[in-house]
């Protein structure tokens, strides 16, 4: 689990500098250098036009440099529409990925040919796939994207998990000023919050753009960002991550598209995942907090004509949300969740193109290490919720589901995903023989989802039997109170 909370760079630049060379150069064009700068996620990374959205120290500010800066963020404003209005800018976020997507020249439309290729791959997989999973097909059509189709079909999905934490960022440290300090910063907080809606927006941006130049399929970061029911591949992406592992292209196509059905099987037919997926982002985000021991005799230095004192603010560490045991807690099952997802994916595929596709367990292989180096679906969970997604975990899961597998058979196997309950935990993938054996030594294998609901219905009957009993008790406690009024004297 990595250390870094939401949106939160570095303090370190070591830690990341592996990363930062590896995405160097692919990052440049309009917005902003796509890499992160050190500075605080929301409050850094540049403008459109040219703006400067951070202070770097030893800058120097005129009042006419100052007027200027304003005078551009309000047209920024003005025009940023719907998109403005909440925690993140998502008009702006999409504009500059889009605008540094053209940059690099990463918008290659599909041809006709990779289009009926995806296609055919996918459905060519889905015949593979049927013999190893007891879970039918999940997805319903097949779309071929350019990057920019990504960026602007994902979002929404961004969106719901970006929102919760993006709005505890903006709100915690705001929440956490006295009254005083509240109202002598005025109109200057809600400035303050279109321009964090204006940073997270552009850092979003900076993001997207870089993932949209290397994402695969639709499912590559792990979570289900494509609408319900479509399988979706990037060729031109595909094309450029086939000349890196010495294989065909058409070998590499539709591995990747087995991969992409195999994950649309679950987020189709296990209908709690999505939800549970998301709404684990939602809970990390409610637990965010701020340390206020410091917050209000800093908050009393800010001089609303000096830009240097806001500076300041937004450099301070105490902006810096701390983690709780209980987001701990959350970004554990995340983890674990995601893991186990990954895990059954692999094992899936590997059954169904092992003896089919000769590159198969290469490609496995190397999507595990370009995971563990640092590719799309980590850089993303590590800058949106301070998670890495360990390879460590995604191994140990791929073991327990091949342990299952040969223990019990695929129905029995895959009959783990009927509740959420029935899955592993990070316990189990630590001990996954444990897990096998009292799967094994169930009586109610047969049937696990009978047994838990036989067990609720157990606790909802104790449940009204205690409720019965205090009803009872109170009635008699009426008609002793009632007896009592009317005495002797009544009978």
């Amino acid at each position: 689990m990595s250390d870094m909370p939401f949106g939160f760079s570095p303090q370190d630049p070591d830690d990341d500098r592996d990363k930062g060379e590896s995405s160097e150069g692919r990052s440049g064009g309009a917005g902003g250098s796509g890499q992160d700068s050190g500075q605080g996620f929301g409050f850094g990374g540049a403008l459109p036009g040219g703006g400067m959205g951070g202070m770097p120290g030893g800058m120097n500010f005129d009042m006419g440099q100052l007027g200027q800066m304003f005078s551009q963020l309000g047209q920024v404003l003005s025009h940023s529409g719907g998109g403005g209005s909440g925690p993140v800018n998502y008009d702006l976020a999409k504009q500059l990925a889009v605008q540094q997507l053209h940059s690099n020249e990463r918008t290659e439309r599909p041809s006709q040919q990779e289009v009926k290729g995806a296609q055919d791959a996918v459905h060519l997989a889905e015949l593979w796939l049927d013999p190893t999973t007891a879970l039918p097909a999940g997805a319903r059509t097949t779309k071929v994207w350019s990057s920019v189709d990504w960026v602007e079909q994902t979002l929404p999905t961004w969106q719901r998990l970006c929102d919760p934490v993006a709005q505890r960022m903006s709100t915690a440290w705001m929440e956490a000023l006295p009254a005083e300090a509240k109202q002598a910063a005025g109109p200057l907080l809600s400035m303050l919050s279109q321009m964090g809606g204006l940073g997270f927006g552009s850092q979003l941006g900076n993001s997207l753009a870089q993932l949209g130049g290397e994402v695969l399929t639709s499912s590559d970061v792990g979570l289900p960002l494509a609408p319900e029911g479509t399988a979706a591949l990037l060729p031109a992406n595909v094309a450029r991550f086939a000349e890196g592992v010495d294989r065909p292209l058409d070998e590499v196509t539709l591995f990747l598209a087995a991969r992409e059905a195999a994950h649309h099987r679950l987020f189709s037919h296990v209908p709690w995942l999505r939800q549970r997926l998301l709404a684990t982002v939602e809970e990390f985000a409610r637990g965010i907090q701020v340390d206020t021991s410091s917050l209000e005799d800093l908050a009393s230095k800010i001089d609303p004509t000096d830009p240097s004192s806001m500076q300041e603010l937004m450099g301070s560490n105490l902006l810096e949300p701390k983690t709780t045991p209980e987001q701990e807690a959350a970004l554990t099952r995340l983890e674990t969740l995601l893991a186990l997802v990954e895990g059954w994916v692999d094992v899936v595929v590997s059954d169904a193109l092992g003896e089919r596709l000769p590159g198969a367990g290469a490609l496995s292989e190397t999507i595990r290490r370009r995971r563990a180096s640092g590719g799309p679906a980590e850089q993303t969970f590590a800058t949106l919720i301070g998670l890495e997604l360990r390879p460590r975990r995604l191994r140990d899961a791929a073991n327990l589901w091949r342990l299952m597998t040969e223990r019990h058979g695929l129905d029995s196997r895959d009959r783990v995903w009927d509740h959420p309950d029935l899955l592993p935990d990070a316990a189990d993938l630590d001990e996954p023989l444990d897990f096998a054996d009292r799967w094994g030594g169930s009586s109610d294998l047969d049937d696990p989802i009978a047994a838990i609901k036989r067990a609720e219905e157990a606790e909802q009957a104790a449940a009204a039997g205690e409720q019965d009993s205090k009803g009872d008790r109170d009635s008699e406690d009426d008609r002793g109170s009632k007896d009592d009024e009317d005495g002797p004297d009544s009978k």
